[in-house]
């Protein structure tokens, strides 16, 4: 392709990445554009929560929708290459099977017992950092046969990806639009077996998953009881959590604007998803990183909001008054506002979803 119409697609996919989409709305304009430049024949795109890298929604095209439990499992219970955890601390956060494998696709168990199964050959991986966090991930797949994705083609994701995590931190913090619906309240409980099946879930529960700002479900199996056969399958947020170590937590921001937290807990041999209001102490960092502050920065602020001095910010974090004050000011500048008074109700803002 020639390279001017490579960097007029590129720049409409950083257009995009910069204008008032909503996750789901972001997926699909980018992944559309990204492939009339790098070719896939199936993709997965989910967003994560940036302090556990666990899925908050997720997208699978066919025929991935089928096999996210056993994605699923390779992510959170195998080791495997490129894993997304990996990447997103990687420098190089984007990554192919072919490359990670040195050409022996059969070395990786994700390949063997899923995607070849499936007719899927090598796999492009990218984990979307900004900021020094992670706020989604994507995995383009090609058919099996022994062309891969090629170097030129990382080269290009690998350009991209910043842009797509920076849009996805605005999509997944922004304010909910007017007439967002109701906000459900209570703590719900999930039930889900050894197999991450649902086995029963409360009232409570029910709500809080109508306000899943995604509606994308784990695919529903035969297996089960009759019951459970009629539910609707679950998020795939409840799953990963579910997957994950236990104990867990995942936070979400709802459809209705107020941050959502699951904590998973084991039950005997069932796996329990509380799900309920996120806490303030939970939403510290996800916050913060929400408006692109540094390391050191998101250090300062945290201590900040929690009522510290600059005497106490100095002896706590070894830097000078001056360096404090510098933090500050960045600090200030990203939020909008001119004081630790104000910097303090702007995040008591972003916690409440107004």
């Amino acid at each position: 392709m020639a390279g001017a119409a490579v960097e007029r697609r590129l720049a409409d996919i950083e257009q995009r990445c910069r204008g008032a989409l909503d996750p789901a709305a972001l997926r699909t304009e980018a992944l559309g554009r990204l492939r009339r430049v790098v070719p896939a024949d199936a993709a997965f795109f989910a967003t994560v929560d940036p302090v556990t890298l666990l899925f908050t929604s997720a997208a699978a095209e066919d025929p991935l929708g089928p096999a996210t439990a056993l994605f699923l499992d390779n992510e959170f219970g195998r080791t495997d290459v490129n894993k997304f955890s990996a990447l997103a601390r990687a420098a190089d956060p984007v990554a192919s099977l072919d490359r990670a494998a040195r050409g022996e696709r059969s070395a990786s168990a994700r390949y063997r017992e899923i995607m070849a199964p499936l007719g899927l050959g090598d796999e492009l991986r990218a984990a979307l950092v900004t900021g020094h966090h992670c706020w989604g991930v994507l995995c383009l797949h090609r058919e099996d046969s022994s062309a891969g994705f090629t170097a030129e083609e990382l080269a290009l994701v690998r350009r991209i990806a910043p842009h797509l995590a920076a849009g996805l931190r605005r999509a997944v913090t922004a304010a909910p639009p007017a007439g967002a619906g109701p906000r459900p309240g209570g703590v719900g409980l999930i039930l889900l077996d050894a197999d991450l099946r649902l086995v029963s879930m409360s009232p409570e529960a029910e709500q809080w998953l109508a306000d899943f700002p995604d509606t994308d479900r784990f695919p529903d199996t035969d297996q089960g009881t009759a019951d459970q056969r009629g539910a609707d399958p679950l998020p795939v947020a409840v799953h990963a959590v579910a997957a994950g170590p236990v104990p867990s937590t995942v936070r979400i921001r709802g459809r209705s604007g107020q941050w959502i937290a699951l904590h998973t807990t084991r039950l005997d041999s069932q796996i329990g998803v509380v799900v309920e209001p996120a806490r303030p102490a939970e939403l510290g960092a996800v916050l913060l990183s929400a408006h692109g502050l540094t390391q050191a920065q998101t250090r300062v602020a945290a201590l900040v909001i929690r009522g510290r001095s600059t005497r106490e910010l100095v002896e706590e974090l070894h830097i000078s008054a001056n360096t404090v004050q510098e933090h500050l000011t960045a600090v200030f500048d990203k939020f909008g506002v001119r004081s630790r008074r104000e910097l303090v109700a702007a995040v008591l803002a972003d916690l409440a979803g107004s």
